[in-house]
């Protein structure tokens, strides 16, 4: 019976009306428990005065008094309800035996207090007034060590915590405030010292995802350099390997040719001495002979010596191989010198060409000769003036026109095909150039571009124009900047070859696409400028 007794539950200490532990429980004639507030409105509500529990109908409203025992009960379950103390928390001060953990602490009688301890002051007038703050230990430490008085006050001369009678005795010309106000700044700058630490915060890990990021394309250029590496030098291995087996197919067949010379002597020469072979026969048999009148008829009719050959002045010389190598080698380097240039400029272009944007043409930039295709690609001179508003943005005098977008930072290129013009001018130029009057084409006014005049001159225009000399006519030209390296370079896209680089360009503003057709030259230059889509095809 006792365990059964001990063996308290929430449950017990309900109000069936609103479900919470019994605040001032009250019995009704029936044996059923409620708070008073509740059954008292449920009643205050209700057309007939009834139990909620089991129904039953008092004819009389029943005079409710709060019931002790069950209220008691209420306490102890509370009470045990409460949480203890564990090791790092504040325990009450008052509680004895198990000690409870405290809800706050009172600054005025330095001493912390759990919920049912601290109900005083909650309720009397008295001790409401008393300063309550979160649980906090060594609650002596907030008190003046020199006069046993809560250090209510902050000097802010000597930026320490006082007492009242510190302020009459030992800080009388000092600047006191109350220990609240210097806290509510204190907090404040806190609270500012926290803000700009978490941006700080912010600001490194931004930097972190920085660098992160950096390392991340650094690693892809590096893949990209890789490859683009071994793909170069796999082609000069294969051209040295073509040179080697060339010298050597040309000094085995300078040994074939020799062979086959002393080979033909030999012939000859065996032949020779067959021939004699068969006359010496001959005349050793004839010379045996004993008979006097024979050997002379036969030596009338011995057949004469055949002709032969004279050897003396006849020689095979070994073929000689001087030199052979040193030209090789020295072909092979031009041969490689020659495909390394290609390869470093078709890498070149295609390191360049990851940074491809889409460009189009802005129409109120337009010069009014000039026809621009619906999409914004093609631009052609008309050789009539159209009527447009001459707004501020448009060319009045040059047959230019400017890319829609507009560039202030890091990489872009773009690609523009030129076949069958005989003049043009591409580049890029700053925003705020000047689009009325006549205009000077060079850096200085924020221009840099480059041109074709009369079918084979090409031109960079620099700080002075620079003659171009081109071993093809370019029919596709690569436009590429780099706004942080200040450079600006031309392309020949199909031959893979730079035609010139602005460096040192002084970018202060943003970049536009620069177009000119130049004018229609009564249809010898008619051929559009074409913006073309950047083919990066392996």
């Amino acid at each position: 019976m006792a365990a059964a007794s001990n063996l308290q539950s929430e449950d017990q200490f309900l109000c069936s009306i609103c479900l919470d532990v019994f605040t001032d429980p009250v019995s009704t004639p029936c044996g059923h428990n409620f708070c008073k507030n509740c059954i008292t409105e449920h009643w205050n509500t209700s057309d007939r005065c009834q139990c909620p529990m089991c129904k039953e109908v008092f004819t009389i409203r029943p005079d409710l008094r709060v019931n002790t025992f069950i209220s008691e009960m209420v306490v102890q379950f509370r009470h045990s309800e409460q949480q203890v103390s564990k090791p790092g928390e504040v325990p009450c001060d008052v509680c004895t035996g198990t000690k409870l953990k405290a809800l706050k602490s009172c600054l005025m009688c330095l001493a912390s207090y759990c919920e049912t301890h601290l109900e005083p002051h909650l309720t009397a007038s008295r001790l409401k007034r008393h300063q309550l703050i979160d649980p906090v230990e060594n609650l002596e430490d907030r008190m003046c060590t020199k006069h046993d008085k809560p250090l209510e006050l902050f000097c802010k001369t000597d930026q320490t915590c006082v007492c009242m009678l510190c302020l009459v005795l030992d800080h009388k010309l000092h600047n006191v405030v109350p220990l609240k106000e210097e806290y509510k700044e204190k907090k404040a700058e806190l609270g500012k010292t926290e803000a700009e630490i978490q941006q700080m915060i912010q600001k490194r890990r931004l930097k972190i995802q920085e660098i992160k990021h950096s390392v991340d394309l650094s690693e892809e250029d590096a893949d990209r350099e890789i490859a683009e590496g071994v793909q170069v030098f796999t082609a000069l291995k294969e051209s040295v390997e073509r040179g080697q087996a060339n010298l050597i197919n040309t000094i085995k067949e300078k040994q074939k040719t020799t062979e086959k010379q002393a080979e033909a002597f030999i012939k000859e020469l065996e032949q020779e001495i067959s021939e004699l072979k068969t006359r010496r026969t001959e005349v050793e048999q004839l010379s045996r002979s004993e008979d006097q009148l024979h050997l002379l008829q036969s030596v009338q009719s011995l057949k004469a010596a055949p002709p032969t050959k004279d050897w003396t002045e006849v020689s095979v010389r070994p073929s000689t191989y001087e030199g052979t190598v040193v030209k090789a080698v020295a072909q092979l380097e031009k041969t490689l010198n020659k495909e390394m240039k290609k390869l470093v400029a078709e890498s070149e272009l295609k390191r360049v060409q990851q940074y491809a944007v889409d460009v189009t043409l802005d129409p109120d930039t337009a010069h009014p000769e000039l026809i621009l295709s619906d999409d914004g690609k093609q631009v052609n001179d008309s050789d009539v003036r159209k009527n447009l508003p001459d707004n501020p943005e448009r060319f009045s005098n040059h047959v230019n026109v400017l890319g829609k977008q507009s560039f202030s930072s890091g990489r872009f290129y773009f690609e523009v095909q030129v076949k069958g013009k005989t003049n043009w001018c591409l580049g890029v130029a700053r925003e705020s150039i000047n689009r009325k009057g006549n205009i000077t084409l060079s850096p200085q006014h924020g221009y840099w571009t480059i041109w074709l005049r009369d079918g084979n001159e090409y031109k960079a225009l620099d700080v002075s124009r620079v003659s171009l000399s081109l071993k093809s006519q370019p029919q596709m030209v690569g436009v590429f900047v780099d706004y942080e390296e200040r450079l600006v370079s031309f392309y020949d896209v199909d031959a893979a070859a730079l035609i010139y680089s602005f460096t040192g360009c002084c970018f202060t503003e943003k970049l536009l696409p620069y177009f000119s057709p130049c004018f229609n030259d009564g249809g010898k230059n008619s051929a559009p400028l074409i913006i073309s889509p950047v083919n990066q095809a392996e």
